[in-house]
């Protein structure tokens, strides 16, 4: 449920400054002024991702090009690179942004975004060698130790573990949980390839970051004549390598001070302590400088060169009101910046209304809301007294501590009602408030700043002879940061708190210049916890912000004003009386187009210069009702350009399409004169040819005969024959009968010679084996040209038809053929079913799981079968043999077959006897027996009275 309802949240806060980043694109194309959206709230309320959700509209709904994409790539991933370098986690935000950044969206009069640029506000560079409890350093230091290439952590000498690091270990949390270091370096390196960094400028960037985590770990101790010395030099070198200066001169600039005098120079050594503020005044003023040269490079990346006039949305992210268990300097210019801001909202949005109302003559009730204390109550002279008080505590001459400039503020802003100091408070107040402790009354609420660092902070200085060394540089970047001619200034540098005013008076007169929206980010509790309200903290954020005063305000006042000539100018289309012009004053003619479309008394003011429109709903149905005019203007207009371009095209085309008509019929005539006289040469000759046909070759008859050949071979390629046995053959001509000869031959060769290669090698042995049945039965038996199409088969009897122990008993022999047979017995003649089975070796005749008889092909003496069509057939053996029974009588369906396969087999093709009438076969020695054949009208087969074995034939027709 907790997790719906931020998902819920999310899109909510999507969804709002999608609408007011909607609404501030449609009213920059449509008016053409400059508009802006100031984000605003404390720190950790969202105005971080704020911007990005309107980055990220922009860049998804303006109309693109492909010669733009760079530019809208560049302006979004800007921020992943400025969060790095800009953003820290704090005790509110894990993602505080520690500087203010306003960024202007520059569109072309298409409403494309075709550049931009950057404007950043107080880099907090004290969080570079300092972090309370709890929070880190700027985030690109984490990202780079947990992201970086090995590669790239071996140049720079770094090791993963941030622990090691002095500058950021003091918070005791370098690696956070919510914060994923190695996503987000991928994400920061994606971006620079994008914004246009080379491997050079990257490469000294991060030499420079490197830099600052070194010189965290220079460690200094003092010696025995009580000044600093480095002990152990490994830091300095890898900071000299990495910035290109010398490491003597480097070691020397951190422990030793020049001092000039008026034609002489003496360089004083460094306490311990001073040698500590050189080191962190120095990687203050280096990461301070190089996050400048950071935004410029961004800058110089998004600048168009197209200088035509451009529209702008300004959008402002900065760093929101921070209250901390302990506030310093950037907590009081923070706020002072809030401060301001809140200021120029009251007087945009309230007392410029106001005062517009009565500039206007417009009668207005609800006036009691501005005399609100939390508009009037504003503390500008406050800050500012404190300010000029601590300048003149930095410059003036003599020691000046931050106890004395405590003292200083006692002495002239002490009577201020919203400042109090422990001396100044009550009996109640001084017991929280500290001795070196203010306190200011702002208009989120009550704040205590501890003025310890105050005047450091503020005079942010760095000893000359550093600032030689960083200036002789030989990393690009910071030859850009230092520049020599710095060191030929003698002035004193404005001091921090004097640039931070000097540029918020900047920022504001560019917000008063444009017009503004607002988006008004609410922190919903202090523990950073999703889907957790806090009734308390919220009620106080609305108050201080005054959006109940605001919203009652625009409540009561009027939505929408606009002077006469712009609303006219615009709405004009939608009146006849105003179309196209309108030539008397600005006000009667607003007058008269108002009352034309129909508005009621209530919904509307006509002040001196301008209207006023109470309702929302009012300016947008007349918005619409512009939307629909505007639409029919431009389609009447098209459609009177359309048709102008249309009769001028047709006109064009129609006179091109006569003179095309017209040499187009002359080619055409011309084509088929010379097409006819081609025709009436092509048929003379072919009846001269036709006439002398009969003659030897002559040019008389060679096209002729050239014609016939061809025509004859295209139409015999329609006629060639499909196999051997197709005799048929297209007819030739008499002069091509030899040649249609040659053809015909050739063809049947082909056919042959495709129908031998199509034939398998099994096939071919089946059809060698018809070849011996040919050269056996041939006109010897009856029924043997009817065997010719039954091809021959392997064998007629599956091997799982045969008994298991025949195939134990014959395993050393391969089956070869088998096939049912019926034996007749050699004396009483009894059919019996058997099966003959052939093997490489001998004939078996077997019944069931018995060989009743084996003849061995070496014992086989003949095989005989009547010439009839009978299907007897009679092995003979040898008398002599005294393992044989007797010859075996067998009738089988497939005879030629079977004949042929024992034959094959026994490599004898002379054994077999076709007989006639009659045959003798050997059934014990001495005795034989007979088998008559002849013919009848049924077949039988039966034994005599003569004893004789009679087989009866139907005699086939021929």
């Amino acid at each position: 449920m907790n997790l719906q309802r931020s998902r819920w949240q999310q899109f909510t806060t999507t969804l709002l400054s999608y609408a007011i980043a909607d609404n501030a694109y449609r009213m920059m194309c449509s008016e053409l002024n400059n508009h802006l959206i100031l984000i605003s709230g404390e720190s950790g309320a969202g105005k971080t991702e704020a911007s990005k959700k309107i980055l990220q509209y922009f860049a998804v709904t303006c109309p693109m090009t492909e010669s733009l994409q760079t530019a809208r790539d560049r302006l979004l991933l800007s921020n992943p690179v400025l969060e790095a370098f800009g953003n820290a986690r704090t005790l509110r935000n894990d993602n505080s942004s520690r500087f203010g950044k306003y960024m202007d969206i520059q569109f072309d009069f298409k409403g494309i975004p075709v550049g931009g640029h950057i404007i950043s506000y107080l880099i907090e560079k004290s969080r570079v060698v300092y972090q309370n409890q709890g929070e880190r350093n700027f985030h690109i230091f984490y990202q780079l130790l947990e992201g970086g290439e090995e590669e790239l952590l071996a140049y720079l000498g770094l090791e993963r573990d941030p622990q090691l690091y002095k500058y950021l270990s003091q918070g005791h949390c370098a690696k956070e949980s919510s914060i994923n270091d190695k996503n987000d370096w991928k994400t920061v390196s994606n971006a620079f390839s994008v914004i246009d960094f080379t491997e050079d400028d990257l490469e000294n960037l991060f030499g420079i970051i490197a830099s600052v985590l070194h010189l965290g770990n220079v460690c200094f101790e003092e010696n025995h004549q009580g000044r600093a010395a480095v002990p152990h030099t490994h830091e300095i070198e890898w900071i000299a390598k990495l910035l290109g200066v010398h490491s003597s001169v480097l070691l020397e600039a951190l422990t030793h001070r020049k001092i000039e005098a008026k034609t002489e120079e003496v360089i004083c050594p460094l306490t311990l302590e001073l040698s500590v503020c050189a080191r962190d005044a120095m990687a203050k003023a280096v990461y301070g400088r190089t996050f400048t040269w950071l935004v410029n490079k961004i800058n110089s990346s998004l600048v168009n060169k197209d200088f035509t006039k451009k529209t702008v949305i300004g959008l402002l992210d900065i760093y929101g009101f921070e209250v901390f268990d302990k506030n310093g300097f950037e907590q009081f210019c923070i706020n002072y910046c809030n401060e301001k801001l809140q200021q120029l909202l009251i007087e945009r949005t309230l007392k410029a209304e106001q005062a517009e109302y009565e500039m206007e003559g417009i009668e207005w009730e609800p006036i009691q809301y501005f005399n609100n204390k939390i508009i009037c109550d504003l503390v500008e002279e406050r800050h500012k007294g404190i300010i000029s008080i601590l300048n003149e505590e930095c410059t003036r001459p003599g020691p000046a501590t931050d106890l004395s400039f405590l003292e200083k503020l006692e002495e002239k802003v002490g009577k201020h009602a919203h400042f109090q100091t422990r001396k100044l408070a009550g009996p109640k107040g001084r017991k929280r408030i500290g001795w070196m402790e203010f306190r200011l009354f702002h208009y989120a609420g009550e704040v205590t700043y501890c003025t310890k660092g105050f005047l450091e902070k503020n005079n942010d200085l760095l000893y000359r002879h550093l600032k030689e060394v960083l200036c002789r540089s030989k990393n690009s970047i910071l030859k850009e940061c230092f520049l020599v001619a710095e060191l030929e200034n003698r002035r004193r540098p404005p001091t921090v708190g004097t640039q931070f005013k000097n540029s918020l008076s900047s920022l504001l007169e560019i917000l008063t210049s444009k017009e503004p929206s607002y988006i008004r980010c609410i922190k919903p509790n202090e523990k950073k916890q999703p889907s957790q309200f806090d009734d308390f903290l919220i009620r106080h954020q609305v108050k201080y912000l005054g959006l109940m005063e605001h919203l009652r305000v625009r409540r009561a006042g009027f939505a929408y004003r606009r002077k006469y000539e712009h609303f006219l100018q615009r709405y004009k289309s939608l009146c006849p009386d105003t179309w196209p012009h309108w030539h008397g004053p600005p006000a009667e003619g607003v007058e008269r187009l108002i009352k034309y479309i129909g508005y009621k008394p209530e919904e509307y003011k006509l002040g001196r210069t301008k209207i006023f429109i109470r309702f929302p709903r009012t300016l947008f149905a007349t918005e619409d009702a512009f939307e629909f005019s505007k639409h029919q203007l431009v389609a009447r207009i098209q459609a009177t350009y359309k048709g102008c371009l249309e009769r001028r095209a047709y006109l064009k085309k129609r006179q091109a399409a006569i003179k095309l008509e017209a040499h187009w019929r002359g080619a055409l005539a011309r084509k088929e004169a010379k097409r006819r006289k081609w025709a009436v040469q092509i048929i003379r000759k072919f009846i001269a040819g036709f006439i002398n046909r009969n003659k030897p070759l002559c040019p008389e008859n060679e096209e002729f005969i050239v014609f016939v050949r061809k025509n004859y071979i295209l139409n015999l390629r329609y006629h060639v024959p499909k196999s051997v046995l197709d005799k048929s053959w297209l007819m030739p001509p008499g002069i091509l009968e030899n040649a249609s000869d040659l053809l015909r031959k050739m063809c049947m060769r082909n056919l042959v010679r495709k129908y031998c290669r199509g034939i398998t090698a099994e096939r071919k042995a089946l059809m060698r084996q018809k070849v011996v049945t040919s050269e056996i039965f041939r006109g010897k038996k009856e029924g043997y040209a009817e065997s010719l199409n039954q091809p021959f088969a392997n064998s007629r009897i599956d091997e799982g038809d045969i008994n298991p122990k025949v195939l134990q008993l014959i395993s050393h022999e391969k089956i070869q053929y088998g096939i049912p047979v019926i034996k007749y017995d050699r004396k009483g003649f009894k059919a019996r079913q058997r099966q003959l089975i052939l093997t490489q070796r001998a004939a078996y005749v077997v019944e069931l799981a018995k060989i009743k008889q084996k003849i061995e092909y070496s014992a086989l003496k003949g095989v005989s079968t009547s010439s009839l069509s009978d299907g007897i057939l009679v092995m003979h053996v040898s008398p002599e043999d005294n393992k044989q029974k007797g010859d075996a009588i067998l009738q089988c369906e497939h005879v030629f077959e079977a004949v042929t396969k024992l034959v094959v087999l026994a490599k004898e093709e002379n054994l077999v006897n076709v007989v006639q009438g009659s045959l003798q076969f050997y059934i014990s020695p001495g005795k034989e027996g007979t088998i008559v054949f002849y013919t009848g009208p049924e077949e039988q087969i039966y034994k005599d009275k003569n004893g004789q074995l009679t087989v009866v034939s139907v005699r086939m027709q021929s």
